[in-house]
């Protein structure tokens, strides 16, 4: 399947560097401010954008995340909105790999078949649905593979080499290491572990691997793009929007540029590694 999502790594693999794969929620703080943060992203670094579905019970994110989730929600998004912006993106910008994370829940109540069209019609390459075990291929991952949109599954520190065969089986696009045991933005990873658990996965896969949670700082997306394919931040880049916030959580002239200014910060780390 050729895709933005291949095309991207192999041009990055040409230029012997990681990827840069930058989370925000999809209408935090409110829909057209994420809009802004989401068009300007690519400029300020990002070879990969992951769009956060908003949801009220985000069982793998921390508190950064979970309060990104409630604002978006508070200020009326959905998950129609969300392909929306998506869609306007596209007129834009026609190459930047686009990956929908979240939940099973909010994609359930829209229905699969018509998710699926509408998502490929906005513009999605990809989905990250964490809580959707391999057993559970049949309600998401093989019709969105049918469809012609990438299905990429998280390995996590337990997940042994008895297990990881498993996961991997239908996964496509890139595999996406966790690089902490626990919820997103919660630790600093043990950069060793890490890249030794890259290593280990790749022997069972030729698809890139990307590392994310817990990476906050150029220093660790350096220190990660040694060995990973791509390193992967969001709760960094959440926090920058809850920091520019007024009181009552309304953007402000500072909410843009404080999250691509740190975009491009990391940028400068992870892409300063020669592969």
């Amino acid at each position: 399947m050729t895709s933005r999502l291949t095309a991207r790594f192999a041009a990055l693999a040409a230029e012997k560097r990681a990827a840069l794969v930058t989370f925000i929620t999809a209408g935090d703080p409110d829909i057209e401010t994420s809009a802004k943060i989401l068009a300007g992203l690519p400029a300020a670094g990002a070879d990969i954008i992951e769009l956060g579905m908003p949801f009220t019970d985000p069982m793998a994110d921390g508190p950064a995340i979970q309060a990104a989730g409630l604002r978006a929600l508070k200020a009326g998004m959905t998950l129609t909105k969300t392909l929306g912006v998506i869609g306007e993106f596209r007129k834009g910008d026609d190459k930047t790999p686009i990956i929908l994370m979240g939940y099973f829940n909010p994609i359930y109540i829209y229905g699969v078949e018509r998710f699926l069209k509408d998502a490929k019609s906005a513009g999605v390459d990809g989905l990250i649905v964490v809580d959707l075990p391999p057993e559970e291929d049949d309600e998401l991952c093989l019709p969105a593979l049918k469809a012609g949109i990438a299905f990429i599954r998280l390995a996590t520190p337990t997940t042994d080499d008895k297990r990881l065969p498993k996961v991997l089986q239908n996964t496509s696009g890139f595999v996406y290491y966790v690089s902490i045991t626990g919820i997103t933005g919660s630790a600093t990873p043990d950069f060793g572990v890490v890249a030794s658990a890259v290593d280990r996965i790749k022997q069972h896969t030729d698809l890139p691997v990307c590392v994310g949670f817990g990476v906050k700082t150029a220093e660790h997306a350096r220190a990660i793009a040694k060995g990973a394919d791509g390193v992967v931040v969001g709760s960094a880049l959440v926090e920058a929007v809850r920091g520019s916030l007024e009181g009552d959580n309304k953007a402000t002239d500072r909410t843009v540029p404080a999250v691509l200014s740190l975009v491009g910060e990391i940028a400068r780390g992870a892409h300063s590694v020669t592969k």
